[in-house]
């Protein structure tokens, strides 16, 4: 069973949702009703944010996400076993230096002892300017030692477009990481960035989940037709690094009428946009636990 959480739903700026991250959590035995009996097997955080802290800070308050709550009270960052990093913006790496010390310094091992690792997945563009452009100057010294990103984060490479470096698993779910146009330099996806498109291994079913990217339709236009849920990136101006609603709003109906908006600014509750939300299947809310994959 595969379920999917957001720790926020908003865009860079926005105030009143969280950043958008979100928590991906598998289990080997489905479940049924609002509250899982079991912690997950396995849980995938799709980014962390600026913001990331303070909402699995409240999260953890909630009813289910009890395993997110450390018996000191603080976050239980052992509790994310996969972080996967879609792009290099401060709105999903933000959070990244406080879950490394905090592994580090607070957290062990329960079978080596030694600091608490996740295993942290991206190309290695982005895992090299992440390392050398954002988390280098906070996490590169400790007392009496200088220290890498792999002394914090087991590393995992991805290669997009390689069929057996493109895609990692969780149980039998395998999530493919494909390039999306959310800003360019000269050319279109020469800026590294990347959405994931799900599937169950066993039933063939997917869902898609776009990360940061503008609209790009004829990229994807077969993920998101065989797709059983879509989960997209919206904001509700023209925004030249984002997709925009009236933009959105051109998909074919049977597409829309499964697609979750998310990543969208402060103004969402204006009464002048909900007519054109009302033709998607809704705006994604922030701490609510979506089921993706009932594990038949």
């Amino acid at each position: 069973m595969l379920t999917l959480t957001f720790l926020g739903v908003g865009s860079a700026f926005a105030k009143r949702n969280f950043n958008s991250n979100a928590l991906f959590e598998f289990w080997k035995k489905p479940w049924k009703g609002a509250k899982p009996p079991t912690p997950p097997d396995d849980t995938l955080l799709v980014d962390f944010g600026m913001t990331g802290p303070l909402a699995i800070h409240e999260l953890k308050q909630k009813p289910g996400f009890e395993h997110l709550r450390h018996e000191t009270g603080m976050n239980n960052y052992t509790a994310i076993r996969k972080v996967f990093i879609t792009h290099q913006h401060a709105d999903h790496i933000g959070g990244l230096e406080e879950m490394a010390l905090m592994n580090f310094f607070v957290f062990k091992d329960k079978k080596s002892g030694k600091p608490f690792k996740s295993e942290l997945i991206s190309t290695i563009n982005i895992l090299v300017n992440l390392w050398d452009h954002s988390l280098k100057g906070g996490l590169n010294t400790i007392q009496n030692r200088y220290c890498l990103l792999q002394d914090y984060f087991f590393i995992r490479t991805m290669i997009p477009g390689q069929p057996k470096k493109n895609n990692f698993n969780m149980g039998p779910y395998r999530f493919e990481i494909f390039p999306t146009d959310h800003v360019q330099i000269e050319r279109k996806y020469d800026w590294p960035s990347y959405g994931l498109y799900i599937k169950h291994t066993q039933t063939g079913q997917t869902v898609f989940y776009s990360g940061d990217t503008r609209f790009d339709f004829p990229a994807y236009s077969s993920m998101l037709e065989e797709a059983s849920l879509c989960f997209h990136d919206c904001n509700f101006f023209d925004d030249p690094v984002h997709a925009w609603i009236e933009d959105l709003k051109t998909l074919p109906e049977e597409i829309r009428r499964k697609m979750y908006l998310y990543h969208y600014g402060d103004g969402f509750d204006n009464p002048n946009l909900q007519p054109s939300i009302a033709q998607f299947k809704g705006l994604t809310q922030a701490h609510q636990r979506y089921a993706l994959f009932d594990g038949k």
